[in-house]
Order: C-alpha cells, then structure tokens, then sequence
C-alpha cells in the first residue's frame, strides 16, 4: 500500500519530481494487485451488454465526473467509430439529484436513481476513493437487490463497497488524487477492452 508523499514546500522542482515518483509507484502497485479483478469488470460489463442492458456509473466530485466521463466514452466512441453502447451516468440530471436530495436525502441520491431506471441484468458501477461513501454504498446495495451486477472502483482498504459489490477493483493508495488517477485509467481500459470483446473495433 503506497502511502500519500509530502514534498517539500516552495522548490517546484521537488514537488513535480515527487508527484510522479508517487505516481509512478501507484500505478505500478495497482497493476500488479487488480488483473484479476478487472478481468471480471470487464465480464460483468460485457455480460450487461451483450444480454440487452446497460451500464449504469456514478460517484461523487471527482468520481461523478469520472462517471460521466465514462459513460460518454461507450454511448459515444472510445477510439474509433462504432455502435453505441449503452451506459449512463446517475450524476448529470440536476433536477432529479436536487429532488432526491431536498425530498428524499442525499444518502439516496443514486439508490433512487437505481430503482427507477436499473433492470435485471444491468451492471451498476459505483466510484468512491473511500469506499465510504453512503450514497455510493446504498445504490450498489438496491442494485443487487433488484438483480443488477454491482461492481465499484474504490482505493485503501476497499471500505464498505466490499460488502456490496464484487468485483471492487482497489487502487492500492491513501491518496485521492493518486486513487483518482488510477480509476480513470482504468475506466478507460474498461471501455477500450469492452469495445473489442463485443467486436466493435
């Protein structure tokens, strides 16, 4: 588990160099521990698609942004033009997040969401570098309830979201940024390799 680095104040120089050792030794760590899991991703992900569902993201900050980023990647293009593919991000509808959060609360604010548009055999994909976060852990909780896969992307020791979803790729960090940055990194690996394990490209 690679713990956050604190370079030291002023020099630019230290800093930068620092942030990448950091990086760098992150990225490594992640792609020796989460093969395994992201083979699995990738089979629940195709599993949804190639049985007529859709892939369903969403987190918070950062990670909705990431959610929203990846679902563009599949209804859109990863690389080259092909078929859409189904997924949507639960982040993005302004009045049905003030609703849920005003009317129902906020630790509901995706679970909701989950109900009204998930179906059997959808994939739900939480994002939450804690594993902490309630909205996040209710929503995979609802999905498999209604039959949904559930898998999430979070960081340190998984937190709650190993309780609710499987599989749940952990980025071996403390740190949010580096957490973040390897969850977009392999958000993006998801979609090239769901791309060519539906024969898209």
């Amino acid at each position: 588990m690679t713990e956050p680095v604190t370079p030291g104040k002023g020099d630019p120089g230290t800093f930068y160099e620092a942030e990448w050792d950091e990086h760098v030794a992150v990225a490594a760590a992640t792609r020796a521990a989460l093969a395994a899991p992201f083979a699995r991703l990738v089979e629940a992900a195709e599993r949804a698609i190639a049985g007529g569902g859709k892939i369903l993201f969403f987190g918070n900050g950062g990670s909705a942004a990431d959610a929203q980023h990846l679902a563009t990647e599949l209804t859109v293009r990863y690389v080259s033009d092909r078929a859409p593919i189904a997924a949507l991000a639960l982040t993005t509808d302004t009045s049905a997040l003030t609703a849920i959060g005003n009317d129902i609360g906020f630790d509901d604010l995706f679970a909701r969401q989950v109900r009204a548009l998930g179906r059997r055999g959808d994939l739900a994909v939480g994002i939450s570098t804690s594993g902490r976060s309630r909205n996040v852990v209710r929503a995979l909780a609802a999905a498999r309830e209604m039959g949904l896969g559930a898998a999430a992307l979070s960081g340190g020791d998984g937190g709650d979201l190993v309780a609710v979803a499987d599989p749940v790729l952990i980025v071996p960090s403390h740190a949010t940024a580096r957490i973040q940055e390897m969850h977009i990194t392999l958000g993006q690996m998801l979609c090239a390799a769901l791309e060519r394990r539906l024969g898209l490209v």
